[in-house]
C-alpha cells in the first residue's frame, strides 16, 4: 500500500453516544461497527451509511472493551494452563481507554462470518453475552474482582477468553449455564489490558510491563518484558508479529515466535490513557491515536511517520482498520465515531 492509499479523507460521523466513545471495531467482513462507551451503552452501525441501527442497555457501569530502549527479554516457565478443549483464534474487537471497556462479535468459525453474538465487559466486574437481532442479554458471567478490561472469542464462539484489572485471564464457556469460568491465569502482577487469540495460544499484554504468551497445547507460558506499562496489544495479519502499545509513548513490533524486539514507533502521546493500535490489512503499515486528537500512520519497516493528521477534538481512544479496504474507523473522547476513506 502506498502513502496515497491511507485512508484520510473523513467520510462519516457516527453521533449518539453520550460522553466518550471508549472503542469501535469493524465486525468480520468490514459492513458494519460496534462502539461502546461511557454511557454504558453498545451501539451497532452501519459505517459507510453512516446509520445507527441498534443499541444495546444492560451494563451498570461504562462498558469496557492496553517499553525500554534495551532489547526485550524473554522467559520461559511451565503453567498448568490446559482446560476442556480450549481451541482458540481470533475473532474480534476489544475495546478500551481510560475508563476500560471491550465488545467482540462472534464469528461461525473456519472462515465463515455469523455476528450472531457478542460479548461486552465493563466496569461492573461482569461479561455480558449478547444476542445481536434481539439485544437480548442470554447470559452473564461472573467471577472478576474488578474492572474487566478486555474479551475475545475463541474460533468456534463456544468460549470468550477476558482480561481483568484483578491481574488475571478467564475463561468462559458460552454453550454451559454455568456463569463460573472454566480456567483462571493469574501469574500477572497487575492489570490485563488487553488479549488476543490464536488457535492454541491466549496472548496477553499487563501493565506489568509483559507481553504473555500461554500456549494451551502444552501448558508453557512465555513472558516478554517491555520494561513499559502494556495498554494494548495486537496482532499482524500474517500473526508473525505483536504490536504492543506502552505508557512512554512508543509502539513496540515483536516477533511472536522469538519475543524479538523488531521496530519502535514514536512521535503521539500516550501517557496517560488507553489507546488502542493496529496494522493495516497489508501489514505495511503501522497505526494509531494519541492523546492530542491526531491519527498517525508509520511505516512497519523502517519506523517513519508517514502521515499524521488530526481526527478528533480531544484523545483517540480506538482505531479499527477494515479487513479488505482502505478505510478506518477511529473513536474519541469527544463522544463521536469517525469514518476513515482514501
Amino acid at each position: 500500500m502506498s502513502v496515497a492509499g491511507l485512508p484520510k479523507k473523513e467520510a462519516n460521523v457516527l453521533r449518539g453516544h453520550e460522553g466518550a466513545v471508549l472503542a469501535a471495531r469493524f465486525n468480520g467482513d468490514g459492513n458494519y461497527c460496534l462502539s461502546c462507551g461511557k454511557d454504558r451503552t453498545i451501539r451497532l452501525w452501519n459505517p459507510h451509511r453512516g446509520i445507527h441501527i441498534k443499541t444495546y442497555k444492560s451494563h451498570g457501569r461504562e462498558c469496557m472493551g492496553y517499553a525500554s530502549d534495551m532489547p526485550t527479554s524473554r522467559s520461559q516457565t511451565q503453567h498448568l494452563c490446559s482446560t476442556k478443549n480450549l481451541y482458540f483464534v481470533i475473532v474480534m474487537l476489544n475495546m478500551l481507554a481510560k475508563l476500560r471497556p471491550s465488545i467482540c462479535i462472534r464469528n461461525k468459525g473456519r472462515g465463515q462470518l455469523d455476528n450472531s453474538k457478542l460479548c461486552s465487559c465493563g466496569g461492573d466486574r461482569q461479561l455480558f453475552y449478547w444476542d445481536v437481532s434481539t439485544g437480548r442479554v442470554i447470559r452473564k458471567f461472573r467471577g472478576h474482582d474488578s474492572e474487566v478490561n478486555s474479551v475475545k472469542f475463541n474460533e468456534y464462539a463456544s468460549v470468550v477468553v477476558s482480561a481483568g484489572y484483578d491481574r488475571s485471564l478467564r475463561a468462559w464457556d458460552c454453550r454451559s449455564h454455568s456463569t463460573e469460568p472454566i480456567q483462571i491465569i493469574d501469574t500477572f502482577s497487575d492489570s490485563v489490558m488487553s488479549v488476543c487469540l490464536t488457535k492454541t495460544e491466549i496472548l496477553a499484554g499487563s501493565v506489568d510491563g509483559t507481553v504473555r504468551t500461554f500456549d494451551i497445547r502444552i501448558g508453557r507460558e512465555l513472558s516478554d518484558d517491555l520494561g513499559q506499562p502494556v495498554n494494548c496489544i495486537s496482532m499482524s495479519n500474517d500473526a508473525n508479529c505483536i504490536l504492543a502499545s506502552c505508557l512512554d509513548s512508543t509502539l513496540r513490533l515483536l516477533d511472536r515466535s522469538t519475543g524479538e524486539l523488531l521496530q519502535e514507533y514514536k512521535g503521539h502521546t500516550c501517557k496517560s490513557y488507553k489507546m488502542d493500535c493496529c496494522l493495516t490489512n497489508t501489514d505495511a503499515h503501522v497505526t494509531s491515536g494519541s492523546e492530542d486528537g491526531f491519527i498517525f500512520f508509520w511505516d512497519l519497516v523502517d519506523a517513519s511517520v508517514v502521515s499524521s493528521f488530526k481526527a478528533h477534538a480531544s484523545v483517540v481512544t480506538s482505531v479499527s482498520y477494515h479487513p479488505k479496504d482502505d478505510c478506518m474507523i477511529t473513536a474519541s473522547v469527544d463522544g463521536t465515531i469517525r469514518v476513515w476513506k482514501t
